[in-house]
């Protein structure tokens, strides 16, 4: 390869680096409540316990209520820290596993399907540790300023249970099923559909027809790979009885949630996790995403201050009821 192409090369795979990163940036901002949410979903085991959550607006109302609005944000700095390596890691060992295949030559169906699933379990292999610190954070269901930093959260992890498969690398089949399935599915489905759906001159239209290709794509493919994230959850989550582990290996977890919850249970969090990977999977529409999750913080910002105007007319109000009537009656007498 000539000094020029390499050149090319580095640019290119630098601007794809940086352009990916800031996306996954945004994305991570706007959704993560949603990851905060499917997460307590997939650990709770119990609809009978009290503090299970009972649909999705229930579950928001809880931790809005519980923890506050930083409540939807536990757990956001891992991910941030991972997300630019992590997009590096995906889409560079996506293209080189294109070539690689290229010398066998499949069928370009399978070519994508393949890469793709190469590309995610490279990918899992980054991010795992990440995902076990920000699990434990989000299952905190403490106040934001009274949990642990997420770097002192991630000392004690290693101090306890070392880097090994039973700390901080914990649940690592469960990432490499989730990730692998997933990026199989979605860039298999992506590159094949938007190759079979013709290009369309209008710059309107064309949006659209990416919209939906990722939309639909990434829908499918969190469908698919949901078991072996509600596997990945309760590995790395804390565990039913302290000090015990029920969860260990992904298949058995798979398995024990079956046996003892039903089939549904493996699709926990389903809901908040199609919202979230949907169209977070999809760039172009960063914008519309942003004016709904500003949206949603200032009407959650008025609630906020709506409460806490009540509670203090109510306590100005019961302050009153326990003074004298004659005190009561100078009140306000300058």
């Amino acid at each position: 390869m000539s000094a020029t192409a390499e050149v090319g090369l580095a640019k290119e795979a630098s601007r794809q680096i940086l352009a990916g990163g800031s996306a996954g940036l945004v994305e991570i901002c706007l959704m993560h409540p949603l990851d905060v949410v499917k997460t307590r979903f997939q650990i709770q085991r119990c609809a009978t316990d009290p503090n299970s959550y009972k649909s999705l607006g229930d579950s928001f109302r809880i931790i809005f209520q519980t923890e506050g609005l930083l409540g939807f944000y536990k757990g956001i700095l891992p991910p941030i820290l991972a997300e630019t390596p992590k997009r590096a890691v995906k889409f560079f060992t996506f293209e080189q596993y294109k070539k690689l295949l290229g010398y066998v030559s499949p069928s370009p169906a399978l070519t994508f399907a393949i890469a793709g699933l190469g590309s995610g379990l490279t990918e899992a292999i980054v991010v795992n540790p990440f995902e076990v610190v920000k699990i434990g954070l989000q299952a905190n269901r403490s106040t934001f300023t009274e949990q642990p930093s997420t770097m002192s959260y991630a000392r004690h992890i290693i101090k306890k249970e070392g880097l090994g498969l039973q700390g901080l690398n914990k649940g690592f089949t469960a990432t490499l099923g989730r990730h692998g399935v997933f990026n199989m599915v979605y860039f298999g489905f992506y590159y094949n559909v938007k190759n079979i759906i013709p290009v369309n001159k209008d710059p309107t239209l064309e949006f659209w027809r990416k919209f939906g290709i990722g939309l639909l794509s990434g829908t499918i493919a969190s469908v698919i790979n949901i078991p072996f994230d509600v596997a990945k959850s309760r590995i790395q989550g804390p565990q039913p009885v302290p000090g015990e582990i029920k969860y260990r290996t992904c298949f058995k977890t798979m398995a024990t949630v079956y046996q003892e919850e039903g089939i549904l249970a493996l699709y926990k969090g389903l809901l908040p996790k199609v919202m979230r990977l949907g169209p977070g999977n999809n760039v172009f529409i960063t914008y519309i995403l942003l004016l709904y999750c500003s949206t949603v913080f200032f009407f959650l910002v008025s609630i906020s201050n709506t409460i806490k105007v009540y509670r203090t007319v109510k306590d100005r109000n019961t302050e009153d009821m326990k003074l004298p009537m004659s005190i009561q009656d100078t009140r306000g007498i300058h």
